[in-house]
Formats: C-alpha cells, sequence, structure tokens
C-alpha cells in the first residue's frame, strides 16, 4: 500500500499547485475587468434605448471639449447609435464598436450622476489652467529658448503654437507667433461675445425657458443638431451652441446632451418642471433634463430663410452699374485681357489688384489704366497666398478704394483670372437690377458645427514668412451664427460701405460686430470664405442675404483634395478643376439657372473650352481671325523684380540664345558677320491647338560688335528621351515617361513645359499609360541614377488601371549632382523601359553670375551619400557598373568648372 499512498501525494501536490497558479490567473482577469469593463447600473433596459438618435435625420455627433476651448469631434453616419467619446472607458459599455453610457434612471440621478462625475474626475489626467477660458493636458513640449533672439512674454503651452515658432523661418515671424500666443493664453486677443442686429419679426428671446418636455426615442422634439457635452453643458453653453449653429431652439437632456431645433415643441408634450431633475455638468445648480425628458430653451433668433431672388426688374428702373473686382495673380496676361474684354462696358468699373509679386502683371496692365478712364490698378498691393488672411484685408483694402474712387457702382463682383461669364453682360444687368440691394453669397449647405471643423475656424492661424501657421484650438464667439461657403460674391454698395469702414480708425463710433469680426478672421484660414457671410447673418443686412454667389465651380474632389497646399498652411485644402471640353453640359446646365460665372479656366491647361463659352454667348469668330487656336503666357522677364527669377530657367535661355547665336550666319557687304549675344529678355510659353508647342526664347544680341544691340528670338522644344527595352503587355500601353518639376496633381499634368532642371529643382517622374478594357495592376520599381552612374533612390509604385496618370517624387538630397540622370523602369525583375534627364549646372545665382565658390559647392552633389535598400539587388541592372569610377572622375572635373569652360559644359548638355 505505500507506493499508493506515496503516488496519491504526488498528485494532491501537482493539483494544489495548478489551482494556486489557476487562482492568481482568474484574480487577475476578474480585477482587470472590473477596472476596465464596469457592469450597468440597471440591467432592465439598455442605455441603447435612450441613445436612439435615428428620428427625423438628426445629426448625430460626438463632442469632446478640447483642451484649449474649443471643439473636436468625431462623427458617424447619420442613425447610428452615437455616445461618450472613446477616451473614458469607466462609464462605458462597448456595444458594435461604440461606447454607450449606462443608463441612469430619474430616480438616481442626483447620486449616481454625483458619482459618476467624481469618478470621472479622480481619472483624468492632471491639467494646467489655460489663460482662454480652458484647460490644456500636461504639456511635454517645451519652447527651446536658445533659438530665439527674444524672450516670450509668457510661458507658451499649447504643443501646435511651440511647433510653429520652431518651423518658422524668421525671427520676426517667431515672435509674431509668440505674441499672438500669449494674447490668447491671456484672453487678450479674441472677443467672447458678439452682437446679433438681425431682426425678427417673431419675439425671441434669448435664454428663455419654454419647460419641461417629454422626449421621444424615435421622434425628437429638436432633431436639427445633438452633441454630448460632457464636462460643459448647460443651459447657457447649449443655447450658445445652438444659437452659432442658426437654430430658434435648445434644449438639455440626459444631462450632458444638448440638442438643436427649428421648430417648437408641442404642448402636448410638456411636462412638469419636476420631471427634468438631472443636474448639469457645468452648473449642478442647474437641471439638464432627465431620461426622455428635456428641458427647451429659446436661443433669441428665428430661423433663417434666405431671400429669394426676382427674375425681372420692374418697368422704369435704371440700370445697375457694376465694380468688377479683379484679384489678379500670376502671368496669364492674355487671358485677363479676354477676360476684362467680355465683360467690358463703358458703365462698369474695373478695379484690378495684382498680387505684390507679379511685376510682369502688374507692368502689362498699367496700359490699360493709362487708355481707359474705368479701369484702374490698386496701388497697394498684397501678396497674399492660399487661404491666407491676407486675402481678406486685400478685399477689404480694394472695397475701401472703390468706395473713395469717386465711381458710382452699385454692386461689386471679385472676379480671378480663372473666371470667366457664362451668361452675357445684359443678362447680368437685368438680374442685378431685379435685385438692387441684395447681397449673393453661397453658403456651405451643411451642419454649422461639422463646417467649423472642417474649416477650421475652431484654430487659430497666423501669417507670416508666406505661411499660414496653426497655433492651437480656440472659441468662436457666443451670441453671433456663424456661416461660410465660397469666397466669390456679389455685394450691394451699402453692404460693402457697412464691412469696409466700419473699423476706420478715425470712426467715433467703431461697428462692435465688424470690429470683432476683423479681429478674428485676421486669425483664421480662409477668412474670404467666411467673413462676409456672418457679418450679413448677423447685421440689420440679413433680409438681403441671397445663397447663391452667381458661380458655378468645377469641384472634382478626387483630384482637387490632395492636401497641395500644405507648404504655405498647416491644414489640407481642397481646389476646383479646370474646365475641359468634357465638361461642357455643366457648363450648359447654367443657362436656365441664375449663374453668371463659372470658374475655373486656364487657357494652358486648355483654350477651346474658352473658346466654345465665348462662341455659346456671342456667336462664332470670323473665319480671318489670326491665331485663334494658340496662346501664348511669358515665364520670364528680364525686367521682373518680384518674383526672383528661376536661375535654372535664365541658364537654359542665356544657353540657348548662344547656340542659336551659333548657328546663324548673317552676310553684308564686307562679309560675314559675327553675332555676339546679350541678356536675355523674355522666355515665352506657345501652345496651339491646346498643344505645348514649345518656348520663345527672346534675347538681345549685337553684330560685329555694334553698340546698338537688336532683338532676337529662337524656338525651342524639349525632347523626350524615353525607350522601351523589353516589350511587355505593360509597355505595350506606356505611352510616356518624362521627368520635370511642378507637376499639378489636381490636373495631372507638369506646369513646367521646359522640363528645366537645377541643382536645386524637386524632380517628378510622370508616367501615363493608355486604357486597358482589361482592368490590371502591377508593382513597378523606378531606379534613379545620377550622372556619376550611382544609384539614388529606388520607387517603389503599384500601378492600377484607374489611374492612368500619375507621378512619383523621389526623395533626393539637394544640390543635385549636374548633369544627364537617368531612370529605369523595373517589372518582375528586369529592366523594361528608360528616360533621362538633364539637371542643369548653374550660370546664375539669385540673377547674377555664379562665383569659382558658388559653383565649386552647388555642382559636387549632396554632401552625404544615398543609402539605398537592397542595393545589391539592384546594382546588377546598371549597366555602367564597370566604368562607374571614370564617371565619378568626370563628375568631380566637371564640379571645378568656371567661366567659360563652365558656359562650354552648359551649352554641350543643352544642345544634347
Amino acid at each position: 500500500m505505500a507506493p499508493t499512498r506515496t503516488l496519491d501525494s504526488r498528485w494532491v501536490r501537482r493539483y494544489r499547485a495548478f489551482f494556486i497558479v489557476g487562482s492568481v490567473i482568474l484574480s487577475i482577469q476578474v480585477f482587470l475587468a472590473y477596472k476596465y469593463f464596469p457592469i450597468d447600473a440597471d440591467g432592465n433596459e439598455s442605455a441603447q434605448d435612450h441613445r436612439d438618435l435615428s428620428g427625423r435625420g438628426l445629426n448625430v455627433e460626438v463632442v469632446n471639449e478640447d483642451l484649449n476651448g474649443g471643439v473636436s469631434s468625431r462623427r458617424f453616419k447619420e442613425n447610428y447609435l452615437v455616445v461618450d467619446d472613446e477616451d473614458s472607458p469607466s462609464n462605458s459599455n462597448p456595444v458594435n464598436g461604440l461606447y454607450v453610457r449606462n443608463k441612469v434612471p430619474p430616480d438616481k440621478s442626483d447620486s449616481l450622476l454625483s458619482n459618476r462625475n467624481n469618478a470621472v474626475a479622480a481619472e483624468k489626467v492632471p491639467k494646467l489652467n489655460n489663460k482662454d477660458g480652458g484647460s490644456t493636458g500636461v504639456n511635454r513640449t517645451s519652447l527651446r529658448l536658445e533659438e530665439l533672439d527674444f524672450v516670450p512674454t509668457c510661458d507658451i503651452l499649447a504643443k501646435e503654437a511651440i511647433s510653429a515658432i520652431h518651423r518658422a523661418k524668421t525671427q520676426l515671424c517667431k515672435q509674431k507667433l509668440a505674441n499672438i500666443t500669449c494674447l490668447i493664453q491671456q484672453r487678450q486677443l479674441y472677443p467672447h461675445h458678439l452682437p446679433n442686429s438681425c431682426p425678427s419679426q417673431d419675439v425671441f428671446t434669448a435664454g428663455k425657458s419654454l419647460g419641461c418636455y417629454k422626449d421621444e426615442k424615435t421622434f425628437r422634439l429638436l432633431s436639427g443638431y445633438y452633441a454630448n457635452l460632457k464636462t460643459t453643458n448647460s443651459p447657457k453653453h447649449c443655447i450658445n451652441m445652438c444659437l452659432q449653429s442658426g437654430f430658434p431652439y435648445a434644449g438639455v437632456q440626459y444631462s450632458t446632451e444638448c440638442f438643436c431645433g427649428n421648430e417648437e415643441p408641442p404642448s402636448t408634450s410638456r411636462l412638469p418642471d419636476s420631471s427634468c431633475n438631472m443636474k448639469c455638468p457645468a452648473d449642478p445648480r442647474e437641471a439638464c433634463g432627465g431620461y426622455f425628458t428635456i428641458n427647451v430653451y429659446e436661443t433669441g433668433i428665428a430661423k433663417f430663410t434666405p431671400q429669394v431672388p426676382r427674375e425681372v426688374a420692374g418697368s422704369g428702373e435704371q440700370p445697375v452699374r457694376i465694380a468688377f473686382l479683379l484679384t489678379l495673380n500670376g502671368r496669364a496676361l492674355r487671358q485677363v485681357r479676354r477676360l476684362i474684354k467680355v465683360l467690358f462696358h463703358r458703365d462698369h468699373f474695373f478695379y484690378i489688384h495684382v498680387d505684390a509679386r507679379q511685376d510682369y502683371l502688374f507692368r502689362e496692365l498699367l496700359v490699360l489704366e493709362r487708355t481707359l478712364p474705368n479701369i484702374r490698378l490698386a496701388r497697394r498691393r498684397f501678396a497674399t497666398i492660399w487661404g491666407g488672411a491676407s486675402l481678406l484685408q486685400m478685399l477689404l483694402s480694394s472695397m475701401k478704394e472703390l468706395l473713395d474712387s469717386g465711381w458710382e457702382w452699385d454692386f461689386i463682383i471679385n472676379l480671378s483670372e480663372s473666371d470667366f461669364p457664362v451668361k452675357t453682360n445684359n443678362q447680368l444687368v437685368d438680374f442685378l437690377t431685379a435685385n438692387k440691394g441684395r447681397n449673393f453669397v453661397k453658403s456651405h449647405g451643411r451642419e454649422v458645427q461639422r463646417f467649423i471643423q472642417k474649416q477650421g475656424l475652431d484654430k487659430t492661424f497666423v501669417e507670416c514668412d508666406a505661411h499660414m501657421w496653426r497655433t492651437g484650438d480656440r472659441r468662436l464667439p457666443w451670441g453671433i451664427q456663424m456661416d461660410g461657403g465660397s469666397d466669390w460674391v456679389a455685394l450691394s454698395r451699402p453692404f460693402v460701405a457697412y464691412v469696409a469702414t466700419a473699423v476706420e480708425e478715425n470712426k467715433s463710433q467703431k461697428d462692435s460686430l465688424v470690429e470683432g469680426l476683423n479681429t478674428i478672421f485676421k486669425h483664421t484660414l480662409l477668412p474670404a470664405e467666411s467673413f462676409f457671410h456672418t457679418a450679413l447673418r448677423n447685421s440689420h443686412f440679413c433680409d438681403t442675404y441671397v445663397d447663391n454667389n452667381l458661380h458655378v465651380t468645377n469641384w472634382k474632389r478626387r483630384l482637387g483634395c490632395k492636401c497641395q497646399y500644405k507648404h504655405v498652411v498647416d491644414w489640407c485644402g481642397c481646389s476646383p478643376n479646370d474646365f475641359k471640353p468634357e465638361d461642357w453640359p455643366r457648363l450648359q446646365g447654367t443657362e436656365n439657372r441664375q449663374l453668371f460665372f463659372a470658374r475655373k479656366f486656364e487657357p494652358v491647361i486648355n483654350q477651346a473650352i474658352i473658346d466654345q463659352v465665348e462662341e455659346w454667348l456671342y456667336g462664332s469668330y470670323p473665319d480671318n481671325v489670326l491665331n485663334l487656336k494658340s496662346y501664348w503666357q511669358s515665364i520670364y522677364h528680364y525686367a521682373d523684380l518680384s518674383p526672383p527669377p528661376d536661375d535654372s530657367l535664365l541658364t537654359l535661355a542665356a544657353s540657348l540664345s548662344r547656340l542659336s547665336s551659333k548657328s546663324l550666319v548673317l552676310t553684308s557687304d564686307s562679309g560675314s558677320c559675327l553675332i555676339q549675344p546679350g541678356k536675355v529678355i523674355e522666355v515665352t510659353s506657345y501652345h496651339n491647338n491646346d498643344n505645348y508647342k514649345g518656348s520663345l526664347v527672346r534675347y538681345e544680341a549685337t553684330l560685329n560688335g555694334d553698340a546698338d544691340p537688336m532683338q532676337l528670338e529662337t524656338w525651342v522644344q524639349p525632347q523626350q528621351h524615353m525607350s522601351i527595352v523589353k516589350i511587355t503587355p505593360l509597355t505595350e500601353r506606356l505611352k510616356s515617361l518624362l521627368v520635370s518639376s511642378d507637376y499639378d496633381q489636381k490636373e495631372q499634368m507638369s506646369r513646367n513645359f521646359l522640363h528645366y532642371l537645377g541643382p536645386f529643382s524637386e524632380p517628378s517622374l510622370v508616367y501615363q499609360f493608355s486604357v486597358n478594357s482589361q482592368p490590371s495592376t502591377y508593382n513597378v520599381t523606378f531606379l534613379w541614377v545620377d550622372p556619376a552612374g550611382l544609384l539614388v533612390e529606388a520607387s517603389d509604385v503599384h500601378i492600377e488601371d484607374a489611374h492612368a496618370i500619375n507621378y512619383v517624387k523621389p526623395l533626393l538630397r539637394e544640390p543635385l549632382l549636374p548633369g544627364v540622370w537617368s531612370v529605369k523602369m523595373v517589372h518582375e525583375g528586369a529592366v523594361v523601359a528608360h528616360t533621362e534627364f538633364l539637371v542643369t549646372p548653374l550660370e546664375f545665382i539669385s540673377g547674377a553670375n555664379i562665383t569659382q565658390h558658388q559653383a565649386g559647392f552647388l555642382h559636387s552633389g549632396p554632401a552625404q551619400p544615398y543609402p539605398i535598400n537592397d542595393l545589391t539587388e539592384w546594382e546588377k541592372l546598371l549597366e555602367n557598373t564597370g566604368d562607374r569610377s571614370a564617371l565619378q572622375r568626370k563628375a568631380m572635373v566637371n564640379a571645378r568648372r568656371f567661366g567659360l569652360d563652365l558656359k562650354d559644359w552648359i551649352d554641350n548638355l543643352n544642345s544634347r
């Protein structure tokens, strides 16, 4: 029996060990479950029943009060069950991927809500007080004072502001960012409340309580907007948010919920006030509804309804006179002249603002001012950027100049060089005459709070160093409705006088609304898209608001929303596409609508559609009109002070003038004449039938050293260097493979038609395939090889048939090594296509001749080698492995070239 007892003891000891280990594991699991997945306090009915917001198309949104007083949100599709945000799992249960707050019955609301709030407060991360009316989390990012030549006036807390200060290029910009951030933290920059003077026939009192009402699960009393304000909900806060969104009624429910609506609740749903007994998170002394019970209040505004414009003016009305405010940028001189010609009338006026950096356009348009009395160019010029605050300052300044011009006009319509009319002048005048005194703006057409977040209105932006820097969140002032949409407007003279002169420094009584809006939109992204709309909605001009800016815009958001402006703004923005012949049905559709202008049009992209619109309006051109299908646009002129010349373009043009002079042979009675090229006068891009045909280089030249120079012009067209190495199904469809710069993702083309590149260019490889009826995909690698034969980049690309045109932008270190580069297209382990491109050595730096020291530095390539992954794998595909040492020695010799030797090298490369 002894052996049996020994065996039993062994198994008992093992069982005891397993039991202890299992108990420990079970205890840990129970603890974690208790910690992170608390049990519902009441299992009789799911919280989901209370939170069902599917009735009547309610806008559903989860809102977290942000750390600096703004509002951030996470939006779900309508009819979803949307509740508390995900950062407080201790108060939520996961249901279908969403967190649902535990239901609190009305009879237990006080105690449970108090306990819940205490638990939330205990688990919150420690916070620092924010002087801008909010709080901010612990900031572990500090400002590096050693980078600044000034001492900030406050301890800057916002991480976005610190990032912007460090990224800014100049000390002046850094100081501006710091000063504005400190003013915001000290609550000294933005107004906290602005007046709303929009008259209303209905009597609404801000904050007036209508009582407690019974709400329905599937039929909400206030169905316009919903937000969950976990810590800041109160009747006052909810009223302000609903007023900001344009709703006459606001309601608080279930402690943290805020509802907005346009219709007053029916009296049949009225309950005793005691039925709304949940305390408000922001103020426990106030009641914030209850379980399916809601406290309803008036916001103080009536439901807004835009005016419906009239079609025909009354008999005997004097035709209106229009001031066209042209805000121009770029170099599209011929298109600007065409726009003015088609709009011109002796009773209309043209006030032209040319960007301060565009000397060419300003200089050429001065001729019109000297010729015609109703055309004037602005002398106070702004350097504007996409989305910049300077855009609104420019518009207000120009409007003020128009008011003081002495011209008698009734409307201002702002246009750019990309706009073109789709109705005749007479049709426009007749329509505006019928609607004299009204103001035409286009609203966003979406829920206001979502528009605020999408537009970035709840962020502070500061413009400096030609960049819009985002410095943190902000809270918009209460008391007014926010609005916005398009920055292309048609405004009446009385309203223009109100917004353009209401904040003059010498004015004895400033308008507090416009003064406050000027302060807000001075630090707002895309301010012109909201300033005029918001001023209209909240002033005594609100009954002149027409939701139509007379424009049709060619939005193709799949192409236009590519974050293409991130180099000038800390935000992702969208831009409309150019109209092309395939968009003609959309333009035709404006015929019976109150639309008078379309955008965008660019003749360098497509001129045929502009010809088609003009002939649609005014009939066909005569057959004897010359060069009707041609278009020229200057890309360089020697007289331009701004923008500074592109040194690689100037180098190429100078080289082409020398090559052209060598090819000319002039004879006279005394024999052959020696042509000596001088300075480059102008470079012009030439297009015909919407195809780039080449560039014209105009330059000075002298004959046999004569003192009086003449001007010569040469035409040049860049060559294509693509070659197919191996015939495959992929290369059979390859139409183009070229390297250039300035690739436009929106229009899917390079705007550098000459394909000139220099040591500081950012090359992109643009490839195009023919459309395949049977969709397929390919994985391709592009190998970038520099003039020394070194592999510097391997770009992996996934090519889909759905995108016939696309581009690859390699990460290359500057300065690029001058000379002939090559790009090899690798598919399934073999090179299938090949192209070459030239990086031109520089003859000029900032328009001046390069020095020997500068040439040695710029033409030696990057100081550090390129790190290439899988280099051994790609080396076998390079053809120049054997003579790579010779190529490197040649590159070193070329880097020391200077003077005439440098010019010979440049000319030799360009002639190839």
